[in-house]
């Protein structure tokens, strides 16, 4: 870019960690944060801006980026880039930055841990020993020897996982749409092999159009063999309503979902009103959550967390180093 750093202005619209601030005016960029104000607020100054730095508070869309005239960068503090109209940003020649490198060994650390909890029933166990209840039969588990895990998306987070696994005795099997991304711990093979195969089934794919839904009926009765379903991607990549289907028959044998469909773009809250489902119904409807969320509540081979697969103390840092360090290399160039 050519620019000295002293006449780059960068917004920050999200609180990450303080070292990402630091770091930036260390070198000389001008910070400037907004953590308040609305989408049509900031719309309204951007164009005052070199840069913007974001989690997920709003989407960046057509109507944002036409009134940033002046936008070089927009770096999101995460894995994804979903909440960005990427083509258009592209078109603008507006330069995307993400960091999946920062969190993808918490979500592999995270994903392995959901397998095992759901596989030996932790979670079930330790409620009812709480309540009194010391029941060993019950809670009797199965192990991960000599089963086969499916990843579906080998990128970084798919990747991180499987090398989580190598300390077991199993065959991992990847699943992807780019060729030749399978490595020394997992083996490249066709959606069909894998859902003949696969015992495990784990997601790290991205939110987009040909993913949307992904997960629905067919692809549930696709598998060959009952299965434990592990979801650390996006909850919009999964129809929640046949995942319980799939619960309820025994084709899946237990979920652990980090994510749910009925999250708000921002992650930070679920949509749990019954008019986010029916619009059609007045205002004046008593809030009723949907019942396949309900379903999903009270299963008891079901592990539900709140969108924190990534969200370690150590991926918090690393994701803000990463950014800092991608920005300056913009620069730099």
């Amino acid at each position: 870019m050519n620019c000295k750093p002293a006449t780059i202005k960068i917004l920050h619209i999200d609180s990450n960690h303080p070292l990402l601030w630091e770091q930036l005016a260390q070198v000389g960029f001008q910070n400037e944060e907004d953590f308040t104000s609305t989408k049509e607020e900031i719309e309204a100054k951007i164009h005052n801006y070199n840069g913007i730095v974001i989690r997920s508070r709003f989407k960046i869309d057509k109507t944002f980026l036409d009134k940033a005239t002046n936008l070089q960068f927009i770096a999101r503090v995460g894995a994804g880039l979903e909440s960005i109209d990427c083509d258009y940003a592209i078109e603008k020649g507006v330069h995307l930055i993400a960091a999946p490198e920062g969190n993808r060994n918490a979500v592999g650390e995270h994903a392995l841990g959901m397998l095992l909890s759901l596989m030996n029933k932790l979670n079930r166990a330790d409620r009812l020993v709480r309540a009194g209840k010391w029941l060993r039969e019950g809670n009797r588990g199965f192990e991960l020897e000599h089963k086969t895990i499916g990843i579906i998306g080998y990128g970084n987070m798919g990747k991180s996982f499987a090398k989580k696994l190598r300390g077991f005795d199993v065959a991992v099997l990847c699943y992807d749409i780019l060729d030749n991304v399978g490595d020394e711990n997992a083996k490249q093979v066709s959606l069909h092999e894998l859902q003949q195969k696969a015992d495990v089934l784990s997601l790290h794919i991205p939110w987009t159009p040909e993913t949307d839904k992904m997960v629905n009926a067919d692809f549930i009765n696709a598998f060959a063999k009952p299965f434990w379903f592990i979801n650390t991607s996006r909850g919009k990549n999964v129809v929640t309503n046949d995942l319980v289907t799939g619960l309820q028959s025994g084709r899946i044998l237990g979920a652990g979902l980090d994510v749910l469909e009925y999250e708000k773009l921002s992650f930070e809250n679920l949509f749990v009103s019954s008019r986010a489902y029916h619009p059609e119904r007045s205002r004046g409807t008593r809030d009723e959550k949907p019942a396949a969320f309900q379903y999903l509540l009270n299963a008891e081979n079901v592990l539900l967390t709140p969108h924190i697969a990534g969200w370690t103390y150590e991926s918090h840092e690393k994701l803000a180093q990463i950014i800092v360090d991608k920005i300056v290399d913009f620069y730099k160039k």
